[in-house]
């Protein structure tokens, strides 16, 4: 087990009384495909392992392994605000809080791990972005819940943090055309891929975006890619294509302080 590997983002970081971290895979227990800080309980790695895990990386956020709050994640735009801690997890994509004693986590292995903070509002937020959760709203679920605790959209600063990024994403044109029966701007968001029938997608671009549509004006990507650096972070697709059969996942996380 050696050291935690966290990533920050500079407009995050500027946020007084917020603490927050981009998890890598380094540092855990895991091990095999799941080496080492997995800390997805819906993996088949050892829950035992799956445990430590996660209170390492609760220690390092400054709470209690209990404290740590990870929904269970469905793709949806569903936003959940949170007081205490959860006997059971809520099914939802984003967990909002303003509460110092909770900290406000996401998984991911390619999806959007996005942070939220209102500073002066004392509210922050961590939302789970798939590509079908940004395109039904799961940002604008967010930020709305932030906004209902007393956030202002012009004071919330975002970060998205390691996913995959568009020379790893490949697409059909079905996939594109989703996305253009929503709205022919977000064609924007697709390359030309290695063949004609293929697209190349900006999932963090077309994240960004949302973000901006709701208002959030100060918000960046923290420019990692998970599906290319494998030494750092866990990939589904990365997974997919090798034919593993299963894949860790990384925390992304914020907490008041």
């Amino acid at each position: 087990m050696g050291h935690l590997a966290i990533f920050r983002s500079p407009l995050l970081n500027e946020v007084a009384g917020v603490r927050h971290g981009f998890f890598s895979r380094r540092g855990g227990e895991s091990t095999g495909i799941y080496a080492s800080l997995n800390v997805g309980p819906g993996s088949k790695d050892d829950p035992e392992a799956v445990t430590r895990n996660r209170a390492r990386a609760a220690a390092a956020m400054g709470v209690v392994p209990e404290a740590l709050l990870i929904a269970y994640q469905v793709h949806s735009a569903r936003a959940v605000t949170v007081e205490a801690p959860w006997a059971e997890r809520p099914q939802a994509d984003a967990i909002i809080t303003a509460s110092p004693s909770l900290a406000c986590g996401a998984l991911s292995a390619d999806c959007a791990p996005v942070l939220l903070a209102d500073g002066q509002a004392k509210i922050v937020a961590a939302a789970h972005a798939g590509w079908r959760g940004a395109l039904d709203g799961v940002v604008e679920a967010a930020v709305a819940a932030m906004e209902a605790k007393g956030a202002r959209r012009e004071r919330i600063v975002a970060a998205v943090g390691p996913c995959i990024a568009p020379a790893s994403y490949e697409v059909g044109l079905e996939f594109q055309d989703r996305f253009a029966a929503r709205s022919a701007s977000y064609e924007r968001f697709f390359s030309p891929g290695h063949s004609a029938d293929k697209r190349q997608f900006d999932l963090p671009a077309f994240v960004l975006h949302r973000l901006g549509e709701a208002g959030v004006t100060q918000a960046e990507w923290i420019g990692r890619d998970t599906c290319a650096e494998e030494a750092l972070f866990f990939s589904n697709r990365r997974a997919v294509l090798r034919g593993e059969p299963d894949y860790g996942r990384l925390l992304s996380a914020i907490v008041l302080v």
